[in-house]
Formats: structure tokens, C-alpha cells, sequence
């Protein structure tokens, strides 16, 4: 999270005083001429002119007439969602009864504190009025807490989303049949990527894990080797940074054994986030860490372009999705953002319990699927086996009617419709096996609530961040020795760090 200190703080000190003083002529949305709840929602815009085009209106009314709601939309480029954020909470008797967020900062805490969100804790769990949104996971609502109090309802996405791919037809032909199962495994199967000539053309012009300046794969990667997801419960019951565990060193030496050796490129350091993945697809790298969906798409690429297996010219060249080494892998957060409810505008338990009915009506399948693929008969219709097939997948102008939507969607206690489906192909059937084997050994931060209250992360926390990956770029690196890496470690400490485990630590043992 990126925080920059003195805008926070005259957004907090802003913030506090104007909930400190809500009056009582807030926004009243009412009802609508058919007697259903009126609700104000703001929400992301992705594409531009939402709910724009033909069919919209038809579309509108059908989701108005499943949720029984009316919904008045603001819609908010995803560029200026937080200038926009602050700009509604500044404003409480004209907030949005729903907004959505994209996460938990220090702007965000200062709001709830001052009182300007629902708590949600007493409603959520309600199954009778609730069936969707009281599925939701405890564990992941506990990070989306301030003080105790639920602040929203998150926006799902699945836990075990992270691990490894690379090309499987690269490995056969370097005798490699076996998917990876121990670290020793990973290393010989880099390096036979590297070194194995595995394109079979006789040169020395293949490496085997692709990177870029996002180090995201380097946490993935720790934790096959036992190290936490950014913090740890250590042996006397105290969370600490994953960096005091002395397998977060074994993993960084390992880390720079990669680089040293060669399996990694040279500058993977300085090269931008727009170009990875791009030597996989070039038949350049064989390897490639992060989303298992990012590896799947990969396979994708492979299939639609018809790129030929090196062992077989009669087929087409894939990737071997593995979620976890040495019965670990990383754990997402869980969720992508949050809808919150405006303490303000959402005033009484009936305007509560419409917006939280709306939101948990459009997890039902029939409203997934409208804000997924739109109207049946118009944007999509059903084959002779039951399958959705999507008329107007490559329909940009068309899906403007529709596509929008997904910004109002939670996806809980469903990431997708459950029925009709989409007839999925091998790839995404192997990807989702894939998340679902992951979810038992994915290793969660069991800080990640805490470190929203704690009002020195939420000041310094970027900061923060960027001593460690900096440092731990600059060892695999050869850019500085392991003392000097642990010198800048020790400065995490005096420049916030103690404080921030001091106050973690505080809200864990209540």
C-alpha cells in the first residue's frame, strides 16, 4: 500500500472532523415508483460508458427486477478511485450508500474510526436474509476490520491462486517427466531448462524462470521453503516479520544461486511488468512464477497461435500448472477490494438491509451470469448440451450493455455461476484443480488485519515494504553481501519497524 504521509494525514484530520459533525438531513434515497428500496452505489468503471449501448436498459430492468432494488450508479475510473473515495467521504450527507474501495489504508482506517462505515458484524452472518454473503470467510473478514468493526463486504477472489508453470514439452525433451516436488526438484528442472538445450536447436539461448521488477515471485517461492507470508507466529506466540525466520535466508540463498547460475536473466531487475511473460511465449524462457492463471494463459497463447511442441510437431506445445513445493504455496489475501455501506446515507436498518440484500442477491447465479455474459438470446444462448456459449466474446461495443456489472458482484460464496456454465477447456479445468488442491497448504499472513490498525504501517508502510524488497533484489543481485543486506534490515526497524510489531502485536493478543 502506498501512502505518502502528509496527504493521509490532512485526509484523516478532514475525515475526523467532518464525521464528527453529521447532521441529521442525510440523503434519503427512498423508494422508486414501483415501491422498491432506492439504493446510491459507486462503483469502478474498467471499459468507459457503462451500461451504455443496446440492450442496456433491458439489462438494468432485469437486475432491478431480481434484486427488487432500484440502483442509482456512480461510476468511477479505476485510475482516480481513491481521489474520487476521498472526495465521498469528505462529504457524508452525500455519500453513496455503497462505494466500492480498493483496499484498507491509512485514509480508510481514519474514516472508520471517525464512524463512517456500517459495521457490518451483526448483519453478515445472517443466513435467512443473507443465504450468499453469510457464506463468506471469517478468516478473510477479520482483514477487512478496523477496531473490531467489519467495514465491508470484500470482494472475493480464491486463495490459492499462486504457483508454477513452465513448459511441459521443454521438459520432456530434457528427460523431465515428473512434475517438481521438492526444492532440489525446482533446481533441476531450471537448470535443465538453462542448460539442457530443451528448444533442441543446439544453442545456448535458453534460460528457465522468467521475472520482472515485480518480486511477487520471490514470496511465492519463500515459502516452499517453510518462510511465512510476510509475517509469522513465532515460538512464543508473537507475530513477527517473515524476515527473522532463518529460512527466509536458506530461501534467498537459493534465490541468488538461481541468479549466479544463470537460470534467471541478468537484468530481470530493471525489466517492466509489460514485457513478462513475453519470453515464455518466444520460446526464450521456460519457466514462469505467479498467478496459476498467468501460466494458464500462457498455454493459451501456445494453443491459439499453434505453437509446435518441440517433441512432437504433430502437437501443440503447454505448460505444467504445480501449485505448491514442498506441500506450501502462497496464500492471496483472499479478496480484491471491498464494498463498504455509508454509516451517513445508510441510516436506518432498512436502508442497510437493502443494500446488503441487493449486494447478496447479485451473487446468485442468474445475476453472475447476467453482469458475465448479459442477456440469453441476445448475448448468449445455450448449446445442445447445456453448455453458455458467449455470442459476443469479442463484441467490445456489444458487452457495454452488461459488462459493468462485474463491479457490483462480491463473487460469494461463487467466483463463477454454478449453472449455466461455460464449457471449459483443458486448460482452465487443470487450472482450477490447481487452485482447489492449493487452498489446504496456502500459507495466509496472519498480520494482514492487524497491520490495517496499525497507524505506523499506515503511515510508513510503503516505506516499509521497500527497504525489504530492495534489499533482498540487491543481495540475489551480487549488489551487496549478506551483511550489508542484514544492515539494511536492521533499518526497517529504527524507521518504523519496531513500532509496527509493537502495535500488531498489541491487537493480536486482545
Amino acid at each position: 500500500m502506498k501512502r505518502k504521509g502528509m496527504k493521509v494525514t490532512a485526509l484523516l484530520l478532514t475525515t475526523a472532523m467532518v464525521f464528527g459533525s453529521v447532521g441529521c438531513n442525510k440523503k434519503d434515497a427512498g423508494t422508486d415508483s414501483n415501491g422498491r428500496p432506492t439504493i446510491t452505489f459507486q462503483t469502478i468503471d474498467f471499459e468507459g460508458s457503462p451500461l451504455s449501448g443496446d440492450h442496456a436498459d433491458e439489462v438494468i430492468a432485469k437486475m432491478e427486477d431480481y434484486t427488487n432494488t432500484h440502483v442509482e450508479f456512480t461510476w468511477v475510473a479505476n485510475d482516480v478511485l481513491p481521489e474520487k473515495v476521498s472526495l465521498a467521504l469528505t462529504n457524508p450527507d452525500t455519500m453513496p450508500m455503497i462505494m466500492a474501495i480498493g483496499g484498507i489504508d491509512g485514509a480508510i482506517v481514519s474514516a472508520a474510526e471517525a464512524g463512517a462505515f456500517v459495521d457490518l458484524n451483526k448483519y453478515i452472518y445472517d443466513s435467512a436474509k443473507y443465504p450468499n454473503l453469510s457464506k463468506s470467510i471469517k478468516a478473510v473478514n477479520d482483514t477487512c476490520t478496523v477496531n473490531g468493526q467489519l467495514i465491508g463486504v470484500y470482494r472475493a477472489r480464491t486463495l490459492g491462486r499462486y504457483g508454477l508453470g513452465y513448459r511441459t514439452d521443454w521438459a520432456e525433451a530434457v528427460g523431465i517427466t515428473e512434475e517438481p516436488k521438492t526444492i532440489d526438484d525446482v533446481y533441476n528442472l531450471f537448470y535443465q531448462l538453462t542448460y539442457g538445450d530443451p528448444d533442441g536447436n543446439g544453442k545456448d539461448d535458453t534460460y528457465a524462470l522468467e521475472l520482472c521488477s515485480y518480486t511477487g515471485p520471490f514470496d511465492i517461492m519463500q515459502t516452499w521453503f517453510g518462510v511465512g507470508n510476510g509475517w509469522y507466529v513465532n515460538e512464543q506466540g508473537e507475530l513477527r516479520p517473515v524476515f527473522e525466520q532463518d529460512e527466509y535466508f536458506e530461501a534467498l540463498d537459493w534465490f541468488k544461486k538461481l541468479y549466479d547460475d544463470g537460470l534467471i536473466a541478468n537484468d530481470w531487475a530493471v525489466r517492466g511488468t509489460d514485457t513478462w511473460g513475453q519470453d515464455v511465449k518466444n520460446g526464450v524462457a521456460g519457466a514462469f512464477c505467479d498467478t496459476i492463471d498467468g501460466s494458464r494463459r500462457i498455454w493459451d497463447y501456445f494453443v491459439n497461435n499453434n505453437i509446435a511442441s518441440v517433441t512432437d510437431a504433430n502437437s501443440l506445445a503447454g505448460m505444467t500448472l504445480v501449485g505448491t513445493i514442498n506441500g506450501h504455496t502462497m496464500a492471496t489475501s483472499g479478496y480484491n477490494g471491498l464494498f463498504v455501506l455509508s454509516a451517513s446515507t445508510c441510516n436506518t436498518e432498512e436502508k442497510i438491509e437493502a443494500c446488503l440484500h441487493f449486494l447478496d442477491k447479485m451473487c446468485d447465479d442468474e445475476m453472475i451470469t447476467l453482469s458475465s455474459y448479459g442477456l440469453e438470446g441476445i448475448h448468449w444462448h445455450l448449446d445442445e448440451n447445456g453448455y453458455l456459449i458467449d455470442d459476443d466474446k469479442e463484441d467490445a461495443v456489444a458487452s457495454k450493455a452488461y459488462a459493468a456489472l462485474n463491479q457490483t458482484v462480491a463473487y460469494i460464496p461463487n467466483l463463477s455461476a454454478s449453472s449455466p456454465t461455460v464449457e471449459l477447456s483443458e486448460r482452465v479445468i487443470k487450472q482450477n484443480e490447481v487452485y482447489a488442491s492449493n487452498i489446504p497448504y496456502a500459507v495466509t499472513n496472519p498480520a494482514l488485519g492487524y497491520l490495517n490498525n496499525s497507524s505506523t504501517y499506515s503511515l510508513m508502510g510503503s516505506t516499509l515494504d521497500d527497504i525489504i524488497k530492495v534489499a533482498r533484489t540487491q543481495y540475489i543481485c551480487g549488489e551487496i553481501t549478506k551483511d550489508e543486506l542484514k544492515e539494511q534490515i536492521a533499518s526497517w526497524y529504527t524507521q518504523g519497524g519496531n513500532d509496527v510489531i509493537t502495535e500488531v502485536n498489541a491487537q493480536y493478543k486482545k
